[in-house]
């Protein structure tokens, strides 16, 4: 197995600190780690990203997330193991990775429970947390970027 090219972000560096700013640019704003990991994860199995499929677990897992919470994203509007918080941005993730599946991208229930929960800058923060990994899928993805060999 190898990838298609090497990775674009390293062909074009100057990408490569571009994305990495957007990420960090979120860094401030209160919305827990372990949240953010599981909106990576999630996105990653949609988007069919291997890369970020065994990157972010193994992330989450230094964060100190649990194996259990992690093998039950890809279900976890049937798992027990979230909270109203996570199930919220879960949901906000799928719609904004999704957008072209729907007539209506991001349903106003999507929407309104996140912002039940989270402030505006929260909010924020979770949309260019998922608009950053799906550039990461998107690049890992269409090159056919390696699991392991992946520059994040």
């Amino acid at each position: 197995m190898h990838a298609r090219m090497k990775n674009p972000v390293m062909v074009l560096p100057a990408a490569m600190q571009a994305i990495h700013a957007l990420g960090q640019s979120t860094e401030s704003v209160d919305v827990p780690v372990r949240t953010l990991h599981l909106m990576h994860l999630r996105a990653s199995q949609i988007n069919g990203c291997g890369v970020c499929v065994d990157l972010h677990p193994r992330l989450a897992m230094k964060d100190g997330e649990t194996a259990e919470r992690l093998f039950a994203v890809a279900a976890w509007r049937e798992s027990p193991y979230f909270t109203d918080e996570e199930r919220a941005a879960l949901a906000l993730t799928e719609a904004v990775t999704r957008l072209a599946d729907r007539p209506d991208p991001v349903p106003d229930e999507v929407w309104d429970a996140a912002s039940d929960l989270y402030t505006e800058e929260q909010l924020a923060a979770l949309i260019v947390q998922i608009a950053t990994i799906n550039v990461w899928n998107r690049i890992n993805a269409s090159v056919k970027q390696v699991a392991g060999a992946a520059v994040l």
